[in-house]
C-alpha cells in the first residue's frame, strides 16, 4: 500500500477530501473506494459496513448542525474507529482498507458540517458497494 510522502495517506485515500466537497466526491471517488473495498471476498460484508453506516448515521442525525452538540460528542463519533479495529481483529468482518478509511474520515471530522458530509460520502459508497456486491 503506497503513502503519499507529505501527509503518509495512502495514495487511495488522497481523493477524499469532506472540506471542501469536491465535485466527484459522492461519484466517482466513492465508485473507487466502494470498488477498493470489494476486491476480498471473504470481509468486507454488506450487513457489516452497514451497521458503520448506521452508527454514522445515527451520530449525524443526533448532533444535526449544532457546533456545541458536535463537541460535546466527538469522542464518541470518534470511538467508531475503535469498534471497526475491532471488527477487523473479530474474525476478520472488515479488512485493513476498511479501517483504514474509517479512520481517515473520522480524522478530518472536525465539526458538524464534516460529520453530515462524512456520513454522505459513506452513503454513496454504500450505494457503489452494494451494486458491485448485491448478492452479499
Amino acid at each position: 500500500m503506497s503513502s503519499s510522502p507529505i501527509n503518509n495517506t495512502p495514495v487511495w485515500l488522497q481523493g477524499v477530501v469532506l472540506d471542501p466537497i469536491g465535485p466527484e466526491l459522492f461519484n466517482g471517488i466513492a465508485k473507487a473506494i466502494a470498488d477498493k473495498l470489494a476486491q476480498d471476498k471473504a470481509t468486507n460484508r454488506p450487513t457489516q459496513l452497514r451497521k458503520f453506516y448506521d452508527e454514522i448515521c445515527m451520530w449525524t442525525e443526533k448532533v444535526g448542525d449544532d457546533e456545541e452538540r458536535f463537541k460535546q460528542n466527538l469522542p464518541f463519533i470518534r470511538m467508531i474507529n475503535s469498534k471497526a479495529a475491532y471488527a477487523k481483529g473479530r474474525n476478520k468482518l472488515v479488512d485493513d482498507s476498511y479501517v483504514e478509511l474509517i479512520r481517515h474520515c473520522l480524522s478530518r471530522v472536525t465539526n458538524a458540517k464534516g460529520l453530515t458530509c462524512f456520513k454522505l460520502f459513506m452513503e454513496a459508497v454504500m450505494g457503489f458497494y452494494k451494486e458491485i456486491r448485491p448478492k452479499d
